[in-house]
């Protein structure tokens, strides 16, 4: 498979799609770049491509910029999904009349069952096209839209843990996606990917915490080294107990957010609170400037509802996790769980481990 062989076609248009979108055209593969909204992609389009600025920089064309799913979606090979998790059923349901045999989707990143739920909705709509699902435990870059049609890319991670479901796929999607991102390395499977999302620990609960303090300050402070203090911390470290523990139930061993501070950044500590103050990468990252931010919005329903959803499914308590969701609830007058992942939405209430296992490892009915 040669770059002419290899296309792309990037949902969303945000600060990750368009980063994503030049990226991958400054690489030497076609892209097509579809947003819900003409209006976010309006520059875009009568420019023909995106200006990129930092890790990578030049004029990046553009094969199709459209907000027609249809037109984005065919013939290419990989779809990117690159919106928050709240938008991904959505989405799924959009492509399913749509989707071609041999396409590739893979969810950037998945959050917490992000792989299970756009399966569940192809069988849900009867996709007939063999398609693989797959999920990216985190977004390749910390990028954001720096104008008109112009993104910047400040940083390129090393290594995106990727999986698909079912996960004997997982190399092919692998084998796919390093022809233009050598950075994405294959994980076991999509439950390791899902319970590994360690921002289902740091921001619903850290923002929830410091609710007082972003108000009053509109967030102008440190997150990481001001919002956690020691008593915040044990509370953090809590909530990454509980998702550990339903992580374990299922059969799956996931970094503790404490481990995970020193593999990502080689922040180490006796405790969560230490490792935390210990990590450089973190000094200057300002809180956010509301509580109505992603941090809530996308992480509580799309994150920490599942891992409290599967908690309950498998007789593992949540209380820390399950208190977090009810705050939320209460601060935006909305239901998390009705809107949020749960394990009906992700297709496997009333399954056992070992079928759950199963299914995502050899995979079952519906779209492969």
């Amino acid at each position: 498979m040669t770059s002419q062989d290899l296309t792309f076609a990037v949902l969303g248009a945000g600060h990750g799609g368009q980063a994503l979108a030049g990226y991958l055209s400054l690489k030497g593969f076609s892209v097509n770049l579809f947003n819900r909204t003409p209006e976010r992609i309006g520059s875009i389009k009568l420019m023909g491509g995106i200006q990129l600025e930092g890790e990578i920089s030049g004029f990046a064309p553009l094969n199709v910029v459209t907000h027609n799913i249809e037109e984005a979606l065919r013939g290419v090979k990989v779809i990117m999904v690159v919106t928050p998790a709240n938008a991904h059923r959505f989405l799924a349901e959009l492509m399913s009349p749509y989707l071609e045999d041999e396409q590739i989707v893979v969810l950037n990143p998945g959050r917490t069952g992000g792989a299970l739920e756009v399966r569940q909705v192809f069988k849900e709509q009867e996709v007939k096209a063999k398609v693989i699902v797959a999920e990216a435990q985190t977004f390749l870059f910390a990028s954001r839209i720096s104008g008109p049609a112009q993104a910047r890319i400040f940083r390129i991670k090393n290594s995106i843990p990727v999986a698909a479901i079912p996960a004997y796929k997982t190399v092919e999607v692998v084998q796919a996606l390093r022809r233009a991102l050598p950075q994405f390395v294959p994980e076991d499977n999509v439950l390791k990917t899902s319970f590994s999302n360690i921002g289902a620990v740091f921001h619903p609960t850290l923002t929830i915490l410091n609710a007082a303090r972003i108000e009053s300050t509109r967030g102008e402070f440190d997150y990481y080294l001001e919002g956690i203090t020691p008593s915040v911390a044990l509370i953090l470290e809590a909530v990454d107990r509980e998702r550990v523990q339903v992580a374990e139930a299922l059969g799956v061993r996931v970094n503790t957010a404490r481990e995970w501070l020193y593999y990502a950044y080689d922040a180490s500590g006796r405790n969560l609170y230490e490792a935390i103050q210990n990590n450089p990468g973190y000094k200057g990252i300002r809180a956010p400037t509301t509580l109505f931010t992603r941090y809530i919005t996308e992480d509580v329903p799309m994150s920490l509802v599942p891992i409290s959803s599967f908690g309950k499914m498998l007789g593992v308590p949540t209380p820390t996790i399950d208190v977090f969701i009810r705050l939320a609830n209460l601060m935006h007058g909305r239901d998390y769980v009705a809107e949020g992942r749960t394990v009906e939405k992700l297709g496997v209430a009333g399954m056992g481990i070992k079928e759950i296992r199963e299914m995502v490892v050899s995979g079952g009915e519906g779209s492969e």
